[in-house]
């Protein structure tokens, strides 16, 4: 095991200095941790190198991708922060302070206590973010690589990490617009709180997998046709909803008395175009194409969400018989759709802050003083 993949991945996006910054961390991760094993059986080197993978995939700066590296150091390694600060600078040192700090909050509570306490911890996380939102990247994907091994745990803490990756960590990551996150940790924590409703849903939706990519293959081709007639240059792909959105949807449709075979959209069409007269010029043609559901028509683009979403959303009744979502966005609003306010991470030395990252972060600060 080595960071050979991990230094590839960031060399696309960051300059040589800022990956021999990562590299140096890695190797002295590697040093620290060298025979340490997790309860899975792994080397314990494979978290912190994890944890800095999926922000590398977020395509954060190289002081978080260190951080991450170095994450579990003074904890686990007897390594003072001193130590950290005098061989990467203050600003990793800081974030892996703020990291080991976030990790000692107790989350957990009980059911009986859970809105008082909860409450008080979320402000804490919440204050911990106004401070710098990177330390929270790092925890939750910590967070993210932890739920992935926790089959090593007994199943009594399983079900407790899982509960609160539920509901702390999933609606964070949703809060922060961080979709690529989030769905991977509901699906994990699900799995574990609900195995058998997870099982139940996974076979169910495997068992019209090939009807359901077939037909989505076939609707795919003709709205590219369409969209090219009416001049309009644009990506199309199918996504599959997540498990425990399929879930949230049965109960919603059980409440109403439909079952499963109601849910006809358990894939979205995705539609990615170039500007945002694109995006409502193939609103267009897809509703002239096929027959939309009015009520099912949400505008996030002139209305976006409070976490920067931005779409448009509309259904529409495809062939005559089967609804499909269709989500048409510009691939800037795709990528702040996935990555969300980390997509706009931008620490370069020297630069000013940027005051409209600051804007999108506001609704933060906002927060903890009305919680304050």
């Amino acid at each position: 095991m080595d960071g050979s993949a991990l230094i590839n991945k960031i060399k696309e996006y960051l300059p040589p200095e800022k990956v021999a910054l990562v590299e140096s961390a890695y190797g002295f991760a590697s040093n620290a941790h060298q025979g340490q094993m997790r309860k899975s059986g792994d080397p314990y080197l494979n978290h912190p190198l994890q944890t800095a993978t999926t922000l590398a995939d977020l395509q954060l700066d190289a002081s978080t991708l260190a951080a991450a590296l170095l994450h579990d150091v003074t904890e686990d390694c007897d390594i003072p922060l001193s130590q950290i600060e005098a061989r990467f600078g203050p600003e990793v040192s800081k974030l892996v302070d703020g990291a080991t700090k976030l990790s000692r909050l107790p989350l957990r509570v009980s059911e009986a206590s859970k809105s008082d306490s909860q409450a008080q911890n979320l402000r804490k996380m919440l204050l911990a973010m106004a401070q710098d939102l990177r330390v929270v990247f790092i925890k939750l994907a910590d967070r993210l690589h932890n739920m992935y091994t926790l089959d090593a745990l007994p199943a009594e803490k399983r079900q407790a990490i899982s509960q609160e990756t539920l509901d702390i960590y999933a609606p964070l990551a949703h809060r922060l617009g961080i979709w690529q996150i989030k769905w991977q940790l509901e699906d994990l924590a699900f799995r574990y709180l609900e195995p058998t409703q997870y099982r139940r849903i996974a076979r169910l939706v495997a068992t019209r997998r090939t009807q359901r990519e077939d037909f989505v293959n076939e609707v795919t081709q003709i709205l590219k046709q369409e969209l090219e007639k009416g001049g309009v240059k644009a990506e199309i792909f199918g996504r599959p909803k997540h498990i425990y959105s399929i879930y949230n949807k049965m109960n919603r449709y059980a409440a109403q008395g439909r079952d499963f075979g109601d849910i006809h959209d358990l894939f979205a069409l995705r539609v990615l175009v170039d500007s945002i007269p694109d995006c409502y010029k193939a609103l267009g043609i897809i509703h002239s194409l096929w027959h939309p559901f009015p009520e099912e028509f949400n505008d996030y683009i002139a209305n976006p969400k409070d976490n920067e979403y931005r779409s448009l959303h509309t259904t529409v009744l495809c062939k005559g018989t089967t609804p499909m979502e269709i989500q048409i966005r510009t691939h800037e609003m795709h990528r702040i759709a996935d990555y969300g306010v980390a997509s706009h991470w931008r620490y370069k030395e020297g630069s000013k802050q940027d005051t409209h990252f600051e804007n999108k972060i506001a609704w933060l600060r906002q927060l903890i003083e009305w919680q304050s």
